[in-house]
């Protein structure tokens, strides 16, 4: 079965009580046939304040949150792209990066993406104030993994703004686009799904986003409605709120033929 799982969790200030729900999540998305799955942006600790990543951020390479990931892959027979999880910046102690991980079948990491677009936003109309980059240090490169379910393109969250990543992404060959996020409800509400659609629609691609859903211990809340868009624009599935995951099959013949008849990317001419 070519499955693609997403999940959704509520993540909170304390690392392992997070990876104990992770755990049970990737257990359950092996057991419904997927072959990769994709945890939300954070999914191993969302703080009281930005600093407290600070804390919990982990050597390139060595850590708790990625040695749970490998032994999950492994141990599940489970590609696994990681949300994102804080990782240190050499030679910058008040700085971290925030970035995806992606491990194979056999827990072998393969892929690193650090979070290209940060967030730092005024929410109109609401007393919310983010500033990322206060404490996080920008990537840089655009990243596609092959995977046995297609070519995936990496992103996170507020990137999903920035159709021209995409573009980038999709002229790599990306055939399936992954946004693990933890989206403000505020804007999730207003922005999210169809942010989501028009990245799938407008590069004929799989669109798989995982959420935080719910209120942390920092009394932010989280949008949640984890989704699987196909090349189409259509929502195969769906998990607005709570704890669990959503599954869809990769049609991948489908997609080529598509992407032949509908040539759209082909046609781009303003291209960059």
């Amino acid at each position: 079965m070519d499955v693609f799982a997403s999940l959704q969790l509520c993540a909170g200030a304390e690392v392992l009580p997070n990876l104990a729900v992770a755990g049970d999540l990737l257990a359950r998305a092996a057991d419904a046939g997927a072959r990769v799955a994709l945890l939300p942006e954070n999914f191993a600790f969302m703080g009281r304040g930005e600093a407290d990543k600070l804390a919990a951020a982990e050597d390139d390479g060595r850590g708790p949150m990625q040695d749970f990931l490998a032994a999950a892959a492994a141990r599940h027979r489970l590609w696994i792209i990681g949300g994102s999880l804080p990782l240190k910046v050499p030679g910058a102690p008040t700085r971290t990066t925030n970035t995806l991980l992606v491990y194979d079948a056999t827990g072998a990491r393969v892929a690193r993406y650090d979070k290209i677009h940060l967030f730092d936003v005024d929410l109109p109309g609401q007393a919310e104030r983010y500033r990322e980059s206060a404490h996080v240090e920008r990537g840089a490169a655009v990243v596609v993994v092959d995977t046995p379910l297609g070519r995936v393109g990496l992103s996170i969250c507020y990137d999903v703004r920035f159709p021209e990543l995409y573009r980038r992404l999709a002229a790599a060959g990306a055939e399936i686009l992954v946004v693990p996020a933890a989206f403000t409800a505020t804007t999730g509400r207003a922005h999210w799904e169809v942010l989501l659609r028009a990245r799938a629609i407008e590069n004929l691609a799989y669109v798989v986003a995982s959420a935080q859903a719910g209120t942390h211990a920092n009394g932010r809340e989280t949008f949640g409605d984890s989704l699987i868009v196909d090349y189409w624009g259509r929502v195969l599935d769906r998990l607005p709120t709570g704890t669990g995951l959503v599954t869809a099959t990769i049609d991948r013949a489908a997609q080529a033929e598509a992407r032949a008849s509908f040539p759209a990317l082909a046609n781009r001419v303003l291209a960059t």
